[in-house]
């Protein structure tokens, strides 16, 4: 073999590998400083390549960060974008070491003072964690913005989105604690009508968000059934908050997606299988 040709196949088989690491999905540890929290707080960051344009990069931020690595974020993200079922998407986990604090409705802790600090949380969000991704990312804005959640984290993804669609788009939450209440459940005057505290703050709320809903509920994530009516409370609770919604007339009722499984637990596996659907959902081409 001549110099030349061995020195064109060397240069070709670089090319390739240089190429082919450029697609990978790139993640990293950080953390960036709240004032509103008066603390660090840790973040994964995981991105799909940078497109030329760089405006039409997205963001996903996602509570309970921690639990990334039970979700197969990384594995779900990196088989979609292979298979070009989602835009270029940076994906920030916000990991809570106090989320019994800083989760649940700004302004309106539970009957235990739980989320006594979910103001403060959505403060972070809105003035301090957006400003530190964009300028990490290197875009002037992003082409949209995704809140979501597991659990508590999906009641804080939806009261965030909800106060703060001027920078938010869309909104997914997994097994939402709509439950969320102001009253002991057993106290003899309990109403799901008057206690829980999201729906009444959306029943009043005077706010018309121009946001995107995703869903998700498990039949088998609960024994609890407050009602007698032989539906757990996620599922009711879940639906309920979506009748709510489409009363409000905040957006068309083809923006709104509900989805349910039947054999679906309260855990990390089953909100798994339903990430990718969410993910095209959010992020579909």
């Amino acid at each position: 073999m001549s110099k030349n040709a061995y020195r064109l196949i060397t240069l070709l088989a670089a090319a390739l590998t240089l190429g082919s690491c450029s697609k990978k999905i790139k993640q990293q540890e950080d953390e960036v400083y709240s004032r509103h929290l008066q603390q660090h707080i840790k973040l994964t960051i995981m991105s799909t390549p940078m497109p030329d344009d760089k405006s039409e990069m997205n963001l996903l931020l996602l509570n309970d960060g921690q639990d990334m690595e039970e979700l197969n974020v990384k594995e779900i993200i990196t088989d979609l974008y292979k298979k070009k079922q989602i835009k270029p998407l940076v994906v920030v986990g916000i990991k809570s070491a106090a989320r019994n604090d800083i989760y649940g409705v700004a302004g309106y802790p539970d009957y235990q003072n739980r989320g006594a600090k979910a103001g403060k949380y959505a403060a972070f969000i809105d003035d301090e964690l957006y400003a530190f991704v964009k300028k990490k990312a290197g875009v002037r804005k992003f082409n949209s913005v995704v809140m979501a959640g597991t659990s508590l984290g999906g009641l804080s993804a939806f009261d965030i989105a909800w106060n703060h669609a001027d920078k938010i788009d869309k909104v997914g939450v997994f097994s939402g604690s709509f439950w969320w209440r102001d009253k002991d459940a057993a106290s003899p005057d309990y109403s799901d009508e008057k206690d829980r505290i999201m729906l009444n703050y959306i029943r009043s709320s005077r706010k018309k968000p121009h946001l995107k809903y995703w869903f998700y509920a498990g039949a088998k994530e609960e024994t609890g059934d407050r009602d007698k009516d032989g539906v757990i409370d996620v599922v009711d609770d879940t639906k309920d908050l979506v009748e709510l919604i489409k009363t409000k007339n905040v957006c068309s009722p083809d923006d709104i997606v509900y989805t349910e499984s039947a054999e679906g637990k309260h855990n990390q596996q089953s909100w798994s299988k339903v990430f990718p659907d969410f993910l095209v959902w959010a992020f579909g081409k």
